[in-house]
């Protein structure tokens, strides 16, 4: 039996995506590519995996995962990306305290107090998206889980979606199997071509040599554990603009 793991090739694109990785309270931001966790998370969705995860979870942690970010091309100049979009919601009003069931749709208070009750009324939140972004992401798997993954991916258990629910993929996610990163990395950048799109750039797990990488910054975005009570470790990327 083989110890060199095989490479899947995702596609993510769609009007809107969000990979969140410092959200607090009101404020739920994004980064401009998707985050380990986040691609994790849609591969347990796909998959029908609940729960914790913890041993799914440890297998992939130590794997290598490419993200490459792909702009659009008009008359053979490279487009901008477009600026996040900040998305504001109201969310809180029109429940009836009077309403046992509706007492727990309604935010609370740090000691327990609905909203209402002290005046404060519905909660403000503000979410960032990506618009018009698409991205190849080629993810080492184990070699064991190769096919269900693909299979999943293809047929999923349950909605997947690029960050959010309301974030939907508008083409196929799933791009085939590899038996290495370079032969992935090819077959995304044929795609990137026929959709009229270019490199714009692309970050590698880990540090990488001074001077090879335009940036080098830490995320704690590998999970540890899924579930009601989450836990992530942090890992270093490199970016490396095109």
């Amino acid at each position: 039996m083989s110890n060199v793991n095989p490479f899947l090739l995702l596609w993510f694109e769609a009007p809107l995506q969000s990979w969140g990785f410092d959200s607090k309270f009101g404020r739920r931001d994004t980064l401009p590519f998707p985050t380990k966790s986040g691609i994790l998370g849609l591969i347990c969705a796909a998959l029908g995996a609940s729960g914790e995860q913890s041993v799914l979870l440890a297998e992939f942690a130590p794997l290598n995962q490419t993200v490459i970010s792909f702009s659009r091309i008009t008359n053979g100049h490279k487009i901008d990306r477009e600026p996040f979009l900040r998305d504001f919601h109201m969310v809180g009003a029109g429940y009836d305290l009077n309403d046992p069931w509706q007492q727990l749709l309604e935010p609370h208070l740090n000691d327990g107090k609905p909203r209402k009750s002290d005046g404060g009324g519905a909660k403000m939140t503000y979410r960032y998206y990506l618009q018009d972004a698409a991205f190849a992401v080629v993810v080492e798997v184990p070699d064991d889980k190769e096919n269900d993954i693909a299979d999943a991916l293809q047929n999923p258990t349950w909605d997947i979606y690029l960050g959010r629910k309301n974030c939907v993929p508008t083409d196929f996610i799933y791009r085939g199997k590899f038996v290495n990163e370079v032969e992935a990395i090819e077959q995304a950048q044929i795609i990137a071509k026929e959709k009229n799109r270019v490199e714009d750039f692309r970050v590698l797990h880990g540090a990488i040599s001074e001077g090879e990488a335009d940036e080098t910054f830490t995320l704690n975005d590998v999970p540890v554990q899924f579930g009601e009570n989450k836990r992530y470790r942090d890992r270093q990327v490199s970016l490396i603009y095109a």
